[in-house]
């Protein structure tokens, strides 16, 4: 599998500025740069390809490149929570023209190791161009917005942005520095899953 590539990023966050401020009870403007920043870094601790939950929260556009279609019916997609009808195929013919596979010859399925396309029963996959970019997948995947975050997720997120609030240095003496809290890995075990 090779690394995806974010198309579009989630046009919201899975916690509000008015969130944060509650929980690090700050009532006042004055910080609420810095606070967006924190929550930006906390969030992407745990989001995308290189955050340790290995899954999208907030719906996002992903993007992926193979050198063929697979041998078998299935494409793995890196991540769950794909949007059916967010997924789009692409791939070089022989003349080197780039085509749109037909969404009406695969479906969009999830097992416990995440999402893949399927292709239907009397489908076959075409024949593509020689080069590392032959075919495309591009797709949607998460959550959906903010209010179908899971919880444990949104408080672990909090937690992390507590902890940056309150140590804002590299090292700090007595402290763990930029750790993840030990609250916040176990709120968000549930939800990570081993990237393949």
């Amino acid at each position: 599998m090779l690394i995806p590539k974010l198309v579009t990023a989630a046009a919201s966050k899975p916690v509000s500025l008015v969130e944060a401020k509650l929980h690090l009870r700050i009532d006042h403007n004055d910080e609420d740069t810095l606070i967006d920043a924190l929550i930006d870094a906390a969030t992407e601790t745990l989001d995308g390809w290189s955050g340790l939950l290995g899954r999208c929260l907030i719906t996002q556009t992903w993007k992926i490149a193979l050198p063929g279609f697979c041998s078998g019916r299935i494409i793995r997609l890196p991540y769950p929570d794909i949007v059916s009808d967010g997924v789009t195929i692409k791939y070089f013919d022989l003349d080197d023209v780039e085509q749109t596979y037909a969404a009406t010859s695969f479906s969009v399925l999830e097992d416990t190791d995440g999402g893949f396309v399927w292709l239907k029963s009397g489908e076959v996959w075409p024949t593509t161009n020689d080069r590392p970019d032959a075919v495309s997948v591009e797709f949607d995947a998460g959550y959906g917005d903010a209010a179908a975050v899971p919880a444990p997720i949104k408080a672990a997120i909090l937690l992390k942005l507590g902890h940056l609030y309150e140590h804002r240095e590299d090292v700090t003496t007595g402290s763990r520095g930029a750790s993840l809290p030990k609250g916040a890995e176990s709120l968000v075990m549930p939800y990570r899953r081993v990237q393949f």
